[in-house]
């Protein structure tokens, strides 16, 4: 039976670069840094990196979004550290808003504000 969301991986082609943008975008260190895998823990779920999972278009894959407190905020922080958007902020319904990006290496990046979604 599934759990939840456990891990989040994406390929930034460089890892070093990877785990430098990331560090910035998340305003985090990496918890596991290893030469093959970085992994983040964001709220106690993982953001990983790994250059040996499968290349795949720009702006191409399954569409993760990671809950957020300030949607405008995180969202501008991450266009101005070199995310692309692919999808505008935008209210879906009951309060809650998702936003898309593409990380500087082509990866898909959901925010989503949700104000059902508290952690305790």
């Amino acid at each position: 039976m599934f759990q939840g969301l456990r891990t989040v991986i994406y390929n930034p082609g460089d890892l070093e670069k990877g785990k430098t943008w990331y560090k910035q975008a998340l305003g985090l260190e990496p918890y596991f840094d290893d030469p093959g895998y970085v992994g983040f823990n964001v709220g106690g779920y993982e953001l990983g990196l790994n250059t040996d999972v499968a290349p795949r278009a720009e702006g191409a894959g399954v569409m993760a979004y990671w809950g957020v407190d300030d949607i405008e905020a995180t969202f501008a922080h991450l266009k101005s550290i070199g995310a692309t958007v692919k999808g505008e902020i935008t209210e879906v319904g009951g309060g809650i808003k998702t936003a898309e990006l593409i990380d500087p290496f082509g990866n898909l990046l959901g925010i989503i504000y949700n104000p059902e979604f508290k952690l305790p």
